[in-house]
């Protein structure tokens, strides 16, 4: 197949960091262009990565040669520039959070089943192979019945300008390191699972919340209980417990390129520590994002998991209201 032609919308430092690099290298994307609201940003990233540098979002999406666009700006301008964007009728890779609210979400993904776009958000964990070795441990009940699944995410305070205090551009908790732990959640327990309680807990001079807790389950009786913030010690990782052993899983959420990541499978009797490959879960998800494109018809799924998503967020902060 012939390379995506894609355009990146901002100048974020994640898309400096990770992103970017990652399209260069990636044979399955041909990186054209890029824009910002700042000539002198996107002189910068220009020069860096060899693409065109432009001066406003709006160029960017008028390049015809333009097939999909990769959107790193915070969530609470997500909406505008998501809808543009499919105006013109590009496919979005999107940041997660994908939106504020289930609203929002629904706003956009009915527009892109009537253009007949792909959107996708972000998440880049699942398509690490790690997660892919854990799924294949849990198929063969080495952990016997699978009652629970717990996730930890979050990290120290923040600088106080950093844009996730800011609730004017979508900040929040729950809006980042939240999403990671409830996407896992659905993962691990299905796209149907039920929000029994949740707590935020919000510093009331940045109104915004800094961190939270919420509790799932399935139909088949499997719990989820899931804690996020930007108040912890680091923490990124799941557990899997079942009748005959737990599954330990850290780096769950940001296992870089070059890190070989581990996972500890216990049971009554035994410890057993196992090393996995490294992975670059930045060019996985790139070939998955271009292979859909090209390959697949019915975008629907995609879509569906996106407002899955949006939707047990909001029910955690209506669950969580002040």
């Amino acid at each position: 197949m012939r390379p995506l032609r894609i355009g990146v919308m901002g100048c974020a430092n994640f898309a400096w960091r990770s992103m970017i690099p990652a399209m260069i290298e990636c044979n399955s994307v041909n990186l054209v262009a890029l824009a910002s609201r700042s000539q002198d940003k996107a002189q910068k990233f220009s020069h860096r990565f060899h693409c065109d540098a432009l001066v406003g979002y709006e160029t960017l999406l008028s390049r015809k040669d333009i097939e999909a666009i990769y959107i790193p700006l915070p969530t609470g301008i997500h909406e505008e520039w998501v809808v543009k964007a499919l105006e013109a009728g590009k496919h979005l890779l999107v940041e997660k959070s994908f939106a504020e609210n289930f609203a929002s979400a629904k706003r956009m993904t009915d527009l892109a089943r009537l253009k007949g776009c792909l959107v996708m958000e972000n998440f880049l964990f699942p398509h690490h192979s790690q997660h892919q070795w854990v799924i294949e441990k849990t198929k063969k009940s080495e952990l016997g019945e699978i009652h629970l699944f717990r996730s930890t995410f979050g990290f120290p305070p923040l600088s106080k300008d950093n844009f996730r205090y800011d609730p004017t551009l979508g900040g929040g908790a729950l809006l980042d390191a939240g999403a990671y732990v409830v996407k896992a959640a659905q993962i691990f327990l299905g796209y149907n699972i039920t929000l029994l309680g949740a707590a935020l807990h919000y510093d009331d001079k940045l109104d915004v919340d800094i961190c939270g807790d919420a509790m799932f389950s399935n139909s088949n009786g499997q719990v989820a209980q899931v804690s996020f913030g930007f108040n912890y010690h680091y923490q990124c990782h799941y557990e899997i417990l079942g009748t005959k052993g737990k599954l330990v899983v850290e780096k769950a959420f940001t296992p870089q390129p070059g890190f070989s990541p581990w996972v500890q499978l216990e049971n009554q009797d035994n410890v057993e520590r196992f090393t996995l490959p490294s992975d670059n879960y930045y060019i996985n998800m790139l070939n998955y994002f271009v292979d859909t494109v090209r390959t697949e018809t019915d975008w629907h799924s995609h879509l569906d998991a996106i407002l899955s998503q949006a939707k047990l967020l909001d029910e955690i902060r209506i669950r969580s209201f002040r």
